[in-house]
């Protein structure tokens, strides 16, 4: 007997429209069976139902409040496949919960890779996930966002099957075959989990941080906050069990506020304060924006220090000022904090830029900027002011203390 055909076999989402796409449908189909997996097609087409999916156009359209005929009649495109991914989201959630699903694979050009997109970034992390589009070998970034999401390059129009793109779907369909059979959902977190946000100029005292913290008995998780890792950290806090987040870089949301190139967004570094999970804030990297190549810079921030970190980026030195805006940010979100925030910043420097072995090091901007964030921070929000630089072992050691003290207070590591 076919594996696909056992009662335990895990199931894989299989997500391509058969009005136009039904050929490439039942072969990658078959090619998910014959690996041992049983198949649940969501079938999100517009123009004609084929039949013989689990999850139909109808169905679809239904989970998004609508008829078919209600898609079919908005009579544009962009409307159409708005409403086909919020129904295809609903639906695909509503499987589930009826029956788990172990992956999920989707074949598509540019307007089912983005249904197929919005809907992995619906699920969580370690789902496994496999776009198969002809966007592959461009910007994926809109497809992937900041979820485990693998995108395979179908090489040749999805038109048809041909001697390449049988191959391709068939690896697609063994690939994530193999990941559905040995995924476990419900396997519990073996450690907590501690989420820290760096970059490489203050590495030195996050590789401390984290070597005690992985002592302690926690995970410990590394984010380059360089425009997609402080997101990605939010997305995990938003999503995981997650025991302590240390934001320990603000250049993301100090290149939001200044223009910089590393902007994530007004809502960077909110969502462990909104969830309550214990957060511990700090400075670094705040003595640079980071700019594109130098005469960029120059333009676009005259009067300034810079540091040419390569052909194509710029650090800019920030100011005082800069850094006031900086904490009036960092203060009002934490007023909205749902649960224990510390902020401890140093004396002697943000970064290893920001040192005498750097480049653009101001001595005179750290200490008023403490009296600052004292100032400013709600009362209840305790503010440490080291006499130290970041990387010294004297900083990171306040960041270990406080870190093992608000675990200790949810008693999410041993000691």
């Amino acid at each position: 007997m076919n594996q696909s055909q056992g009662a335990k076999a895990p199931s894989v989402l299989l997500v391509i429209t058969q009005d136009t796409k039904e050929e490439e449908a039942r072969f990658t189909r078959a090619a998910l069976e014959s690996a041992g997996v049983r198949v649940v097609h969501l079938d999100p087409s517009v123009r004609r139902t084929v039949g013989g999916a689990e999850i139909s156009p109808e169905d679809v359209a239904q989970a998004a409040g609508l008829t078919i005929e209600d898609v079919r009649a908005l009579g544009h495109e962009g409307k159409c496949q708005a409403a086909m991914i919020k129904g295809a989201i609903a639906a695909a959630h509503a499987w589930d919960a009826r029956e788990p699903i172990s992956g999920i694979l989707a074949i598509g050009g540019s307007m089912g890779s983005a249904l197929a997109g919005a809907l992995m970034q619906s699920f969580p992390y370690g789902l496994p996930k496999l776009i198969v589009s002809t966007m592959a070998s461009g910007f994926t970034k809109p497809y992937m966002g900041i979820k485990d999401i693998a995108m395979m390059n179908a090489v040749t129009d999805i038109s048809g099957l041909n001697t390449i793109s049988r191959d391709v779907f068939r690896n697609a369909a063994r690939a994530v075959a193999g990941m559905a059979l040995g995924f476990d959902r419900d396997a519990p977190a073996e450690k907590p989990l501690v989420l820290i946000t760096t970059l490489g100029t203050t590495e030195a005292s996050v590789r401390r941080i984290r070597q005690a913290l992985e002592s302690d008995g926690c995970e410990v998780m590394v984010f380059h906050s360089s425009g997609a890792g402080g997101p990605t950290l939010d997305g995990l806090a938003q999503a995981k069990d997650v025991a302590l987040v240390l934001d320990l870089s603000q250049t993301e949301i100090l290149d939001h506020l200044m223009g910089g190139l590393a902007d994530s967004g007004p809502d960077r570094g909110r969502a462990a304060l909104a969830r309550g999970i214990p957060t511990i804030l700090a400075p670094g990297n705040a003595d640079f924006i980071i700019a594109g190549p130098i005469d960029v810079a120059r333009t676009q921030f005259p009067g300034r220090r810079y540091h040419e970190h390569n052909p194509q980026l710029t650090a800019v030195r920030t100011t005082l000022d800069d850094l006031k805006v900086l904490a009036d940010h960092l203060a009002a979100n934490v007023r909205a904090a749902q649960g224990p925030v510390q902020v401890i910043t140093p004396l002697h420097g943000f970064s290893s830029h920001d040192s005498p072995a750097g480049h653009i090091m101001d001595p005179s901007v750290p200490p008023p900027f403490a009296q600052y964030l004292r100032e400013v921070m709600p009362a209840h929000v305790p503010v440490n002011v080291v006499d130290a630089h970041f990387n010294d072992e004297a900083f990171s050691d306040a960041v270990i203390a406080a870190a093992r003290a608000l675990l200790a207070q949810t008693a999410a590591c041993a000691a």
